[in-house]
């Protein structure tokens, strides 16, 4: 049995709305350069085909997709798994603001 991958690279399987935010954020990255911290080795655009998250990520599996106007890193927290913008997901050396409110 083939198993259906969530995530793809492949531009045939970007759809309408896919398409445009990925060329938002191709006009961000040309306008402004990739965020700061960004690895720009082998960059290449990503669709999660289950949330509808267009995105651009890296040979560090880096994330960098649209915060509202700005083309921003998405964090996920090592040690507890929590996701958001920097404003959400705050990464210290401890972990994340999540980690320290459960202690």
């Amino acid at each position: 049995m083939k198993t259906q991958e969530i995530t793809t690279t492949n531009l045939a399987d970007f759809g309408y709305r896919e398409r445009c935010i990925l060329a938002n954020i191709l006009d961000k990255w040309n306008s402004y350069g990739l965020p700061e911290g960004f690895n720009d080795d082998e960059v290449v655009p990503m669709l999660n085909k289950e949330s509808g998250y267009v995105f651009l990520t890296n040979a560090d599996y880096q994330c960098a997709m649209m915060n509202g106007s700005k083309l921003e890193i998405w964090h996920v927290c090592p040690n507890c798994g929590y996701e958001g913008f920097e404003e959400d997901c705050q990464l210290n050396d401890d972990g994340c603001n999540e980690c320290k409110e459960g202690e």
